[in-house]
């Protein structure tokens, strides 16, 4: 297709695009991008560092790079991390070296932050494409479900999920694209959608 292009166009997909999922907690984001993941071989998950406790579910390395106060501290000194913030009491940031040098390959990369982490994401100056997608439920009410449905909390660290979902939802309009998650196939379908249409936009070059 390149020779059919003018000079000094191309499509932005020929170089690595950042695809940032934020949204509510409890909104099923992993989910979707784990079912993303197995069906695009050019896409690539950003894993992020966090000092929340770990699962019993969840796998260094694949899930989060889980690490102490102290290993956060020396993250955050030496410039490695991307952005990073605080979610309820444990701190949350996203290391370069996951994004940057898979972007610079031509890869795309897929990242699961929170909402403020994906606009400093954006002002970032990453040199590449960053795009934007909230995920939301269909309801506030089945957003409540689902955090419910984890029963791993306390009544009082539900309340405060609940409070930040809130708030968060307040930030839509920063955001390029909303996905609804009402039936998790869909949503997928949705997002493919989405990745397709901005791996064909047009973009002038040097």
């Amino acid at each position: 297709m390149k020779n059919l292009l003018p000079q000094g166009v191309a499509l932005q997909g020929e170089r690595g695009i950042a695809f940032v999922i934020a949204g509510p907690s409890g909104v099923g984001k992993s989910s979707v991008i784990s079912a993303l993941l197995s069906r695009d071989p050019k896409l690539t998950f950003s894993v992020s560092a966090t000092t929340r406790p770990r699962r019993p579910e969840e796998v260094h390395g694949r899930d989060y790079y889980f690490v102490s106060e102290a290993e956060f501290d020396r993250l955050i000194a030496e410039g490695a991390l991307l952005e990073w913030t605080v979610y309820q009491g444990h701190r949350y940031g996203t290391p370069k070296s996951e994004v940057i040098d898979r972007l610079k390959r031509g890869l795309d990369v897929v990242l699961n932050v929170e909402v403020r982490g994906a606009k400093a994401i954006r002002t970032a100056n990453l040199g590449f494409p960053v795009v934007l997608i909230f995920l939301v439920p269909p309801s506030w009410e089945e957003l409540v479900r689902r955090v419910r449905r984890r029963g791993t909390e306390s009544e009082e660290a539900l309340a405060e999920r609940l409070r930040i979902a809130r708030e968060e939802l307040q930030h839509i309009p920063e955001f390029d694209y909303l996905v609804v998650n009402d039936d998790l196939e869909e949503a997928v379908a949705r997002v493919e959608a989405i990745i397709r249409a901005e791996r064909m936009r047009i973009v002038q070059c040097a």
